[in-house]
């Protein structure tokens, strides 16, 4: 067993924060799946725009569309939801086995409709239809028309991962909303014990953030809390997910078979070289979590990782740090809102750079 299989063991699975078709061609997603226990694939616009950029399995395609297909973005979608099912067909004996608790492929709703609710929704249904595959995940961002349409969604019996998560308290929202669509659901007499739903939540951006305004201020005080918050923040957000999921709230959900929504960690490739490279992956291994990992990060964590389930380890010490944070004027909250509004825009025009590559 190496040292990814044996998280695995400790009841996180471990996707891959990438895709493209050349992983697929080349076999090293199947690789990774039977080798290292990568039980599922996240995508995103950025990853979508370097795949098209870098892999040389597009251009027939491509020269195909377009003279067939006026529509960049229609362009765009038939280049990659080939791709989509691709991966979820390799992760279907991974769905199959865990009971439909694992093995799934995310593909995000185009980042404009991220402030519009209705859109979102309309959308979210579309790509599922065109998608055609149980083990799908739809992305939506965790802006408050996303979280209004998750829950429209989850009630749908659509598949959700909420993305473009800063914050506790964007959690929580998450959380509440997925907890009134499977009510919803339930009341209307559908079956819940096929809806599943992860919440996204972006971990070094954080830090990134938060370390500025720390070194702006540049006491000693604020100096040694660098590179600490988004870990604090993950372990805060997940006895939050224990609050909610193994608690009240939950308990009649669950006696119908629902199942809870996974706090998936993304953005865990470090963004300072300073860091040790498995910042964002070691402190939080832990059961009933997923970690997606760039092709480095996992690479680290097959060479040198320390699988101990520490994620419910040091929650005094976080809520500390937090603490300390809102001493120093850095407000988490608000922090999370920026970060959101900053990821929107980031894929959007990772989006817009796609639809250009397509024409």
């Amino acid at each position: 067993m190496n040292t990814t299989q044996h998280v695995t063991t400790l009841g996180q699975s471990l996707w891959l924060d990438n895709l493209s078709r050349s992983l697929l061609h080349d076999g090293a997603l199947a690789r990774l799946i039977a080798e290292d226990g990568v039980s599922g694939v996240t995508s995103n616009p950025s990853i979508f725009q370097n795949a098209l950029a870098t892999s040389p399995y597009y251009a027939d395609d491509l020269t195909r569309l377009k003279v067939n297909e006026p529509d960049a973005e229609r362009r765009y979608e038939a280049l990659v939801i080939p791709d989509i099912q691709a991966a979820c067909d390799l992760l279907l004996p991974t769905y199959e086995a865990s009971g439909g608790n694992d093995g799934y492929v995310s593909l995000e709703v185009a980042p404009r409709w991220a402030y519009d609710s209705t859109r979102t929704v309309e959308e979210a249904q579309r790509l599922s239809a065109a998608a055609n595959r149980r083990n799908l995940l739809i992305k939506v961002p965790g802006t408050p028309e996303g979280v209004s349409a998750f829950q429209a969604l989850t009630t749908l019996g659509i598949n959700v991962n909420v993305t473009l998560l800063f914050s506790v308290a964007q959690t929580q929202a998450v959380f509440d909303a997925y907890l009134r669509g499977l009510s919803a659901r339930m009341q209307a007499g559908a079956d819940v014990r096929r809806s599943k739903a992860v919440a996204s939540l972006f971990l070094s951006r954080v830090d990134t953030l938060v370390d500025t305004q720390l070194t702006a201020i540049g006491t000693q005080a604020a100096l040694s809390l660098r590179g600490k918050a988004a870990v604090a923040m993950a372990k805060l957000a997940y006895q939050r997910y224990l609050r909610v999921f193994h608690g009240e709230a939950f308990a009649a959900l669950a006696q119908q078979g629902a199942t809870p929504q996974y706090l998936l960690w993304a953005s865990t490739g470090v963004k300072n070289p300073d860091y040790r490279d498995l910042l964002y992956v070691e402190p939080l291994i832990g059961p009933e979590t997923i970690n997606t990992l760039p092709d480095k990060t996992l690479a680290a964590l097959r060479d040198h990782g320390d699988p101990v389930p520490r994620v419910a380890q040091g929650v005094a010490e976080a809520e500390a740090q937090l603490a300390e944070l809102a001493r120093l004027g850095i407000d988490m909250d608000a922090v999370g809102n920026t970060l959101q509004d900053d990821g929107v825009k980031l894929f959007e025009a990772a989006f817009q750079k796609l639809l250009l590559q397509t024409g």
